[in-house]
């Protein structure tokens, strides 16, 4: 049996219906760019999120960097963010001119809340939160560190479309609750997308202003800006999607619960979930010791995993001038040293979970 590690087209096949009238309804409008259905999508996911107002941009990559951007944070400043995030996180600080700080992760592969004081320094202006593979940081002590400090709190929420901690949304904490809408993503569009959640006016309107460059009146330039705008064909497929979210984490749910209950294999440390967090299950991801050997025995029995992610942003050959070595964050280095993705995907058949769980149960490689 083959098993990929996602399988797109199924989950379109599920609402295949609903997301053909969409996009003839935002065709057949004439109206392409910031119109109604773009208005309507943020309305709609500001309300799934629990904020006030959204701002739909090209990509999560661009509604972290606006972000960033939008509290002023430049050259000679510092954001704390996770060392084990993926590497746009990071950029969106870089590209600002800003330097990363990193700290290390906690269990549950999220920035380790304990760790984050003794990282500020005068020159701190952020804290970046990545909420991995869809579960929540332990945001009701990064709150009070980031309080305590009067530093703003961006959430990465990328991986974590719907997760909660203590009944309150991620992307919900922050100032700034940036998600992409890539089309793995939980919320997945059709191509790139992504938004900005919040419930400060004034950074909502600066955020308006900065994806399309600079200007709240057209040809009005206040701010230097860019070209970032969610169009209304993403936005008007996002809408179906978002309207049938909540089953759609529910099934991901249900693979999670069959992989937990199913691997009985000792060889292998599966996902935990922090008390009071929900987890979406962006990514099933396990640990195991010599990894690379398991990975390619999931191979050659057909099952396609990732590694999310093998190297860390301080090791990233781009990052080197910021004089990073190996062996500065342990932690996250063990953990890219060991992690793997399974397959998890709307649509996945009960054969396909139960080929997975009975191939990993299977497995008796040497893993020390």
């Amino acid at each position: 049996m083959k098993i990929d590690l996602a399988i797109l087209e199924r989950q379109f096949a599920l609402y295949q219906t609903e997301y053909e009238e969409a996009a003839l309804r935002a065709l057949r409008s004439g109206w392409y760019i910031l119109g109604p259905e773009l208005s309507a999508f943020e309305e709609e996911f500001a309300r799934f999120v629990g904020r006030k107002y959204c701002v739909g941009l090209n990509s999560g990559l661009d509604a972290l960097t606006l972000s960033v951007r939008a509290l002023d944070i430049g050259a000679g400043d510092e954001v704390i963010v996770p060392a084990n995030t993926y590497i746009a996180t990071v950029l969106a600080i870089t590209e600002n001119g800003a330097t990363p700080i990193f700290v290390e992760p906690d269990e549950y592969y999220n920035l380790d809340a304990e760790k984050i004081e003794a990282a500020i320094t005068p020159r701190t202006k952020a804290i970046m939160v990545v909420h991995l593979y869809g579960q929540s940081a332990n945001m009701t002590q990064i709150a009070a560190v980031a309080k305590k400090h009067g530093l703003p709190v961006i959430e990465d929420c990328a991986q974590s479309h719907g997760a909660a901690f203590e009944g309150k949304m991620t992307g919900a904490w922050g100032i700034a609750g940036c998600f992409s809408f890539y089309p793995t993503k939980n919320l997945g569009a059709f191509g790139d997308a992504g938004a900005v959640a919040t419930d400060d006016e004034a950074f909502a309107k600066k955020l308006r202003m900065l994806r399309n460059y600079g200007s709240e009146v057209k040809y009005h330039n206040e701010l230097c800006g860019v070209n970032s705008r969610l169009d209304e064909l993403q936005a008007a497929l996002l809408r179906v999607k978002l309207s049938h979210l909540n089953a759609l984490t529910e099934e991901r749910r249900r693979i999670a619960e069959a992989y937990l209950s199913g691997i009985k294999n000792s060889r292998f440390l599966l996902p935990r979930t922090r008390e009071n967090a929900t987890h979406v299950y962006h990514q099933f991801v396990i640990r195991t010791k010599n990894r690379d050997a398991f990975q390619a025995y999931l191979k050659e029995h057909g099952i396609e995993t990732v590694i999310h992610y093998p190297i860390p942003p301080h090791l990233a050959k781009c990052y080197e001038p910021l004089g990073h070595k190996r062996g500065d964050f342990p932690i996250t280095e063990q953990y890219a040293d060991e992690v793997l993705s399974l397959p998890m995907f709307n649509g996945m058949r009960a054969e396909e979970i139960t080929y997975v769980i009975e191939t990993i149960n299977g497995y008796e490689g040497r893993c020390v």
